[in-house]
């Protein structure tokens, strides 16, 4: 089983933000459905807030890069 939680990691680090989004929208499409049963509700719900993790982390690196540039004026990265 811990196996199969490194490789979900290692793909949701290899998804764009865009598709983060788009993924964290099913999540709450999901949970908004009358049909959905406790247990699911919150597997889903820890789906999203890991999601939303990825999309902070990845919001982070870029405000690094930006932050860098502004302060050497030229285009290294961080």
């Amino acid at each position: 089983m811990k196996e199969e939680e490194q490789k979900k990691e290692q793909d949701e680090q290899e998804f764009s933000l865009e598709e983060a989004f788009v993924q964290i929208e099913e999540v709450i499409a999901h949970l908004e459905t009358e049909e959905i049963t406790l247990e699911e509700s919150f597997q889903e719900y820890n789906r999203g807030m890991q999601l939303l993790q990825h999309c902070n982390n990845a919001i982070d690196r870029v405000e690094k890069k930006v932050l860098q540039i502004n302060e050497s004026g030229g285009l290294d990265e961080f």
